[in-house]
């Protein structure tokens, strides 16, 4: 799944007689990943704390798709390390990605933890974990076909009560050439859309009033019903594709919101951005990874489609779904990048405007098919002047397109309160846009308000919440 979260998520506060302190770093896929793992945790007894020094067990779950990630991850492993020598019972575990890829290293080499569990691994735990409490290590990073840990309902860590991710599918068939994905989450599967909308539904009776819907490629998702199991009323061919499951989850009710994340230029089709429209309650936002604006680099990449291809779905979305936010991710300073090459990836950003980005220099995995067969040759400065010049670029655009909202009256879901004042509350509209406004007596979280954008910056919309006799009809 393209995108990165570089904060932390710990686990929130809990009693129990033994305890789990976790964190996530990376993608929402490893934040979805961690709430399996804490209710696998639960059933054996563990409640979850904030408090490191209150944990028995502490767990990083982690991201491989770039280095400064891994380093970040090491640096916590070195300090978890430290306070064992004080507390030689704390078992100290990596989860995830990194995992995966590195589980020699971190178990042997270096020593750094007891417990190494991949990501298809989780209802191993309890196993894994009384060999750790016996004196071994443990470790399973076998990849699964099948395991999509459907039958385990997550335990909402950090939790505003409003928001909820939940994981549609699992995996990735796409071969891009910077990508451990694949190599470390395993071949693609779809969860079956009964469970998808049980969950969901059972969040919406609980208070909640938004999910997302995450998967690497969420526009490949199908679920293939056999003749033998339950047909579904909604597909006529017995096959239930992205459009249609998203139909599900719209009708729940047309009070909850629905998101999802990420869709992949070569798959998301007519049928996704008709469906969008159709529902006020499916957002409208499409996070759509570009990488690069040219098609030489594309190739190199193995994105499978062309700068053509990228700028034709942008139409559609354009078209179908005219208020739709796009965003996006750009590598700079890709394997052979040429200047020209590079100048092509500015004139795509200047014809699509994308509302944000997540931007990157590339850097090389090993094991990807580009660490095996291009050389990473764009030198460091090169790299980081070309980011530079893509940042500068999007800056003005975030700037440009959340200024185009000012003045408009919007429907906000209020998430909490602002990060820097408990007398602003924040939400995001539909266009997944982070909107700050002034709390008003008598409103609280997991309403939807509507909100007149006063003015904006690159990041943020700020607006007035309007009483009902001021919303102009």
């Amino acid at each position: 799944m393209s995108g990165s979260y570089s904060g932390v998520l710990k686990a929130t506060a809990g009693v129990s007689e033994k305890n789990l302190y976790l964190e996530s770093y990376g993608c929402q896929m490893n934040f979805s990943d961690s709430e399996i793992v804490a209710s696998v945790m639960a059933d054996m007894g563990y409640g979850v704390t904030d408090e490191l020094e209150r944990a028995d067990v502490v767990m990083i779950n982690t991201c491989s798709i770039r280095e400064n990630a891994e380093q970040k991850v090491r640096a916590r492993l070195q300090h978890f390390r430290s306070l064992k020598r004080q507390k030689p019972s704390l078992v100290i575990g990596v989860l995830g990605c990194m995992a995966e890829r590195l589980k020699s290293k971190l178990l042997d080499q270096e020593q750094l933890v007891d417990l190494v569990v991949g990501p298809d691994a989780y209802k191993d735990l309890p196993g894994l974990l009384e060999q750790v409490q016996g004196g071994q290590q443990a470790v399973n990073v076998l990849l699964s076909r099948e395991e999509t840990y459907a039958d385990i309902a997550p335990v909402r860590l950090g939790s505003n009560g409003v928001t909820a991710f939940v994981t549609i599918m699992r995996g990735c068939d796409n071969m891009c050439s910077f990508c451990v994905v694949p190599f470390t989450r395993g071949r693609e599967r779809s969860r079956d859309p009964q469970s998808i909308v049980a969950e969901c539904l059972e969040l919406w009776q609980n208070g909640y009033r938004e999910v997302t819907l995450l998967g690497q490629n969420v526009d490949s998702y199908r679920w293939k019903y056999s003749q033998e199991g339950p047909q579904n009323s909604g597909s006529e061919s017995g096959e239930i594709r992205f459009s249609e499951l998203l139909q599900l989850v719209a009708e729940i009710s047309p009070d909850l919101r629905v998101r999802f994340s990420t869709s992949h230029p070569k798959d998301i089709t007519d049928e996704v951005l008709h469906t969008m429209a159709q529902y006020q309650n499916l957002c409208k936002n499409i996070h759509l990874p570009v990488q690069s604006g040219s098609t030489t680099v594309l190739a190199r990449m193995n994105r499978t489609y062309d700068r053509a291809w990228y700028l034709e779905r942008v139409d559609a979305i354009r078209r179908i779904l005219p208020d739709c936010a796009i965003t996006t991710d750009v590598i700079s300073g890709f394997c052979g990048e040429t200047e020209a090459e590079h100048q092509e990836t500015l004139t795509l950003m200047e014809a699509v405007r994308f509302d944000s980005a997540y931007m990157f220099a590339y850097s090389e995995r090993p094991g990807t098919l580009a660490a095996r067969k291009y050389p990473d040759d764009v030198p460091e400065e090169t790299k980081k002047r070309r980011l530079s010049e893509i940042m500068a670029l999007q800056d003005r655009h975030s700037v440009e397109r959340n200024g185009q909202e000012e003045g408009q009256i919007q429907e906000i879901l209020i998430e909490g309160y602002s990060k820097k004042s408990k007398e602003d509350f924040c939400g995001r509209n539909s266009r997944n846009k982070m909107v700050v406004f002034g709390a008003v007596p008598g409103i609280s979280f997991g309403q939807t308000v509507s909100v007149r954008i006063l003015r904006s910056n690159k990041a943020t919309l700020i607006g007035e919440c309007l009483v009902e006799s001021e919303v102009e009809l």
